[in-house]
């Protein structure tokens, strides 16, 4: 598997321009599989204009899109692959912290997936984790998976999960693994929605502004 170090510089795309961004409070967008940094940063115009809005490009070339790391369901998937992943995020993020009061997490489908594996490998250093029609990955008690540091935060970090009942994208057991994991770790803001099956629609980004509103910006 390809290290950290290895892949591209980020691609990283800003809902504002480089003098406006600074002492904002982050939001970092994180695509789903195939797709690339255009793909969330429509959102931006969406949610709360306090925000700084940075949409990243996965490091990985997938069809004429990118991945974070391969499919869970094929050969080449392997848990280290989601930690170069999140290696090749947090060296990015490390940069640009220092400029900005906090940082969260929204991520998309395997967007999801590292957005969630960010937070455990670094429990301390979020606000906030969106998750949308996603799920976290099975960390089968790898120690760079700090969730027991992360259950034991003084303030629990708060996580909003969209999700459709009728996604058929994301799999029973992932569904399955990823709400035990939530109901032990983090705050949980869990909605439902019907007909949106793998996607995002306009109800979900209502919810998601009033969650960083109240869990980020009145905090």
């Amino acid at each position: 598997m390809t290290q950290a170090a290895a892949f591209p510089a980020p691609v990283v795309l800003w809902s504002k321009p480089e003098q406006e961004r600074a002492g904002k409070p982050l939001l970092v967008l994180l695509h789903g599989y195939g797709a690339n940094e255009t793909d969330l940063l429509s959102l931006a115009d969406l949610l709360p204009q306090e925000f700084t809005v940075a949409s990243v490009r996965a490091p990985m070339v997938s069809g004429a899109g990118f991945t974070w790391f391969p499919l869970t369901a094929s050969v080449d998937y392997t848990l280290d692959s989601v930690k170069n992943a999140a290696s090749y995020v947090e060296g990015w993020l490390d940069t640009v912290r220092p400029n900005h009061p906090s940082v969260t997490l929204l991520g998309f489908s395997m967007g999801m997936a590292l957005a969630t594996t960010l937070l455990r490998r670094r429990p301390a250093d979020y606000a906030a984790v969106v998750g949308l029609s996603g799920f976290a990955v099975d960390a089968v008690g790898d120690p760079d998976f700090r969730d027991a540091e992360l259950a034991e935060l003084e303030e629990t970090v708060p996580m909003f999960w969209g999700r459709d009942q009728q996604d058929p994208v994301i799999t029973p057991d992932k569904v399955e693994y990823t709400m035990g994991w939530a109901r032990k770790h983090v705050k949980l803001t869990k909605v439902l929605y019907t007909g949106m099956w793998h996607g995002i629609n306009q109800q979900e980004i209502g919810h998601v502004s009033e969650f960083l509103t109240h869990e980020v910006l009145n905090k």
